[in-house]
């Protein structure tokens, strides 16, 4: 086992309510690797800079939140294709030869989730993603990968699900998936699985799509967690629908991440449970 102590970040702006440096911290716990993971806020023009910063001062490997998830895809010498797929990258690892790749983890954190944690099977099924930002690119290749029958996107811009859909539709062809966009006022069908990728309710928008969505026993997952998430589960539990906000994503792409930096997979239900926890006792302090 390696003697030395390697140096990790989340670089984000803000950065100071991420939770990753305490998932990180039990990761190495619980696997005993050595490393020392902290957040970075970083200027909202300084990205670049700062980066080369943190790998001059020895750092191994880095997690990318907003809004640096596209520069850190443009950074890397290497892109895995998930990252050249959605454009944008949430991971950053440093090879032997001090050379820089990007992956994106977001995809397969939401899938474990989603079919090992909530135990809810995505192949075969029908399912919505709302929104078209970075949040549904970094997904939509992983969603499609599990072969659902069908994937709508929808977004308040259609042009930009459109998009979206334009650049998937060579692998949904290949999963044999129904890949389409849909105008969000005009959603007609119905859904197993109702994915919400966007910051509508946080930002006080109201719920982006109608109720008629939803089918008995739907999934209705929402990428955020705590308070930004439950505007929208609350809504979905009153239609009907199983509500689930993106604790366990956070979590699970945590540790994609750890995995790609160590070689090693932590116990990432253990950390869940322990993160759910924390996270209800600061509720009631």
């Amino acid at each position: 086992m390696p003697s030395t102590t390697d140096l990790y970040c989340v670089m984000g702006n803000p950065v100071a309510h991420s939770r990753s440096p305490w998932i990180h911290a039990r990761f190495a716990a619980l696997t005993q690797q050595p490393l020392d993971y902290q957040r970075r806020l970083v200027p909202l023009d300084g990205f670049a800079a700062d980066l080369q910063q943190f790998l001059q001062s020895g750092g191994k490997g880095c997690n990318i939140t907003v809004p640096f998830k596209l520069d850190a895809a443009q950074a890397a010498h290497t892109q895995s294709p998930r990252v050249a797929l959605a454009g944008a990258a949430n991971t950053l690892v440093v090879d032997k030869d001090g050379r820089l790749h990007a992956d994106n983890t977001d995809g397969l954190g939401l899938v474990a989730d989603i079919t090992r944690n909530a135990g809810f099977a995505i192949a075969g099924k029908d399912v919505l993603l709302i929104g078209a930002g970075g949040a549904a690119a970094g997904v939509l290749g992983p969603l499609l990968e599990q072969q659902p029958r069908s994937i709508v996107v929808c977004n308040r811009t259609f042009h930009k699900a459109q998009a979206l859909v334009d650049t998937h539709a060579a692998l949904a062809q290949s999963q044999k998936v129904e890949l389409q966009a849909q105008e969000q006022q005009c959603l007609a069908d119905s859904f197993d699985i109702i994915i919400n990728g966007t910051a509508a309710s946080l930002q006080g928008a109201g719920i982006p799509v109608p109720a008629s969505v939803f089918r008995p026993g739907s999934l209705a997952y929402d990428m955020m967690y705590g308070p930004a998430a439950q505007p929208f589960l609350d809504w979905a539990q009153q239609h009907g629908a199983i509500g689930r906000d993106g604790l366990g994503m956070l979590v699970e792409q945590a540790a994609e991440s750890f995995a790609l930096w160590r070689g090693v997979r932590p116990p990432s239900a253990q950390v869940l449970q322990e993160l759910r926890a924390v996270l209800a006792q600061e509720a009631q302090a």
